[in-house]
């Protein structure tokens, strides 16, 4: 066989490739925009932050606000918002506003430790591959996706936030007095 034919087969071969790769790939998720479906999950959640289950299953949250909080340990604004959205979660709580935290962090030991020291009483999940956070469109740490009672996304917010501002309290508190999805 001659340089000319191997490199024909060769390349005949690499193109072949590509398109069984292509094809069998997962095409990359779009962000959830504002008024649509959060995307449904079930994620195994820690003991400690959640003792009465085992896993969490976003549907079965409906008719409740919810924030979505992706975050991890190892990330200097996750930690420090943690303290404002656990008090969030305690104050609202009566308005029908629960909050769960998705870690993405691979070492659970370490997630274990920070929600016990933080005395974390949402449920927080594990989803160390960042599945659900490529799902939703998350590039950056920490995201929110506040979800009105109908599941549907009635904001994102990138980056961390003091939840306990007046306006960041004010929209959550009128979303789940109201029901209504502020889309901007």
């Amino acid at each position: 066989m001659s340089k000319t034919d191997a490199a024909k087969i060769a390349a005949v071969v690499a193109v072949i490739g590509i398109v069984v790769y292509l094809t069998m790939r997962k095409g990359t998720p779009y962000p959830v925009e504002m008024g649509e479906y959060g995307p449904d999950f079930t994620l195994p959640v820690l003991q400690s932050g959640s003792p009465s289950q085992d896993s969490i299953h976003l549907f079965e949250h409906r008719g409740h606000v919810v924030l979505v909080n992706f975050w991890a340990t190892w990330c200097p604004p996750c930690v420090e918002e943690t303290p404002s959205l656990e008090k969030l979660s305690t104050d609202l709580r009566s308005l029908g506003v629960e909050v769960i935290g998705i870690s993405v962090d691979q070492d659970s030991t370490a997630l274990n430790k920070f929600v016990d020291e933080y005395h974390i009483s949402f449920p927080v999940a594990r989803d160390p591959n960042q599945t659900m956070a490529a799902l939703y469109g998350t590039f950056k740490f920490p995201e929110t996706y506040i979800l009105d009672r109908d599941g549907r996304v009635a904001q994102k917010i990138v980056g961390a936030r003091d939840w306990q501002d007046p306006q960041m309290l004010d929209l959550v508190e009128k979303l789940a007095r109201s029901g209504a999805v502020p889309v901007k």
